[in-house]
């Protein structure tokens, strides 16, 4: 049954659905409701939510909780996020299973409390030092908080990696109805490698300081070789009327939404336009938006995003230079209007395109 809820609060009662029982956060806008949400029901469940008195903090106890083998998560919004950096970086490099969530507002520095989408590089590129990678999930609706959380645990156990979910701060206050799965039963990963005490078996060693000559080299070729392995197993993306499309929208968030939309109308105004949604940003779908470059019908791509251009370049990267592409963003929690929108895509239809 349908009921409903506000993004945020359906993301931390799935994360608790998932089997999450250790959450460690501290405030802050756009995410608050994820806390507050937290504070209340995991001692009616049986589990530990502690406020730290810091995101960095907060991470690090994510670090030894996840280091114990539980499911443990922390959320916070684009500052918070920035401070966990080092912190998802020895998590990342101890091979170490959790959920991020960091419900974007605008930057840089303070900014503001509105959505936004100006950390897709922090995200994706990787915001600490190392050559490291997240999962990265980017729920656009309600229902996907519900249903891309429950999977970003699972993702995280299969893969012994952190995932990120990465929405904006407009679909983490969105209301929307959206259901619960009744019969979930949390799928529970091998963990024989935790840190739960050795006595009567051998201990485990969980660590991200190698002071050998090749130690460090030696974990990173790991490493390398499980994001290829998740490359070739997983990806998420969602495509809206690209059959027959000569001009497909690429966004993901809030402004895929307004692509959709959009979409819908110039359809029925006799107009072939698709939209192409990311749901995982990273694996990227590169071979699939490559694959729509290589098809006659489609002119072009416009991305559109809440930043400066960032998701952009990797669609350039995916597309190279079989077709152009196109963008169209607004900056600091500023929705991308409608009409321009439609403006650019009906001059890349018209041909008249000047790739910026």
């Amino acid at each position: 049954m349908k009921e409903l809820i506000k993004g945020n609060e359906a993301l931390a009662e799935a994360a608790i659905i998932a089997g999450c029982r250790h959450y460690f956060g501290y405030p802050i806008t756009p995410q608050n409701e994820i806390t507050a949400y937290m504070a209340k029901r995991m001692p009616e469940v049986g589990g530990v939510f502690v406020q730290a008195e810091s995101e960095v903090a907060s991470i690090n106890m994510v670090f030894g909780a996840a280091a114990a083998g539980v499911r443990v998560m922390t959320t916070t919004s684009s500052p918070g996020f920035s401070l966990m950096q080092e912190g998802v970086s020895y998590l990342a490099a101890a091979h170490l299973p959790c959920v991020l969530a960091n419900i974007m507002r605008g930057g840089p520095g303070l900014g503001n409390i509105a959505g936004s989408q100006g950390d897709y590089f922090q995200a994706v590129k990787g915001g600490g030092h190392g050559d490291y990678r997240l999962i990265v999930l980017t729920p656009a609706y309600v229902q996907e908080m519900i249903d891309f959380t429950i999977l970003a645990f699972d993702l995280a156990d299969k893969y012994l990696i952190p995932v990120l979910i990465l929405t904006d701060g407009i679909v983490g206050q969105m209301v929307e109805p959206a259901e619960f799965p009744k019969d979930y039963k949390p799928n529970f990963y091998d963990k024989s490698w935790a840190l739960t005490g050795a006595k009567g078996r051998p201990k485990n060693v969980v660590r991200t300081l190698w002071l050998d000559d090749y130690g460090v080299e030696n974990n990173n070729i790991k490493l390398q070789q499980k994001y290829a392995r998740i490359k070739a197993e997983f990806v998420m993306y969602e495509e809206f009327m690209t059959e027959d499309a000569e001009v497909i929208l690429v966004a993901y968030g809030t402004p895929a939404r307004i692509c959709k939309a959009i979409t819908k109308k110039l359809r029925n105004e006799g107009y072939k336009v698709g939209t192409f949604r990311l749901q995982s940003a990273f694996p990227f779908p590169e071979y699939r938006l490559m694959e729509l470059a290589l098809e006659k019908h489609v002119k072009g791509f416009l991305v559109v995003e809440m930043s400066a251009g960032q998701m952009v370049e990797d669609v350039r990267l995916s597309v190279r230079d079989y077709k152009p592409v196109n963008f169209y963003g607004r900056m600091g929690g500023v929705l991308p209007e409608e009409r321009k929108i439609i403006e650019y895509t009906l001059d890349m239809l018209k041909g008249k395109v000047e790739v910026n």
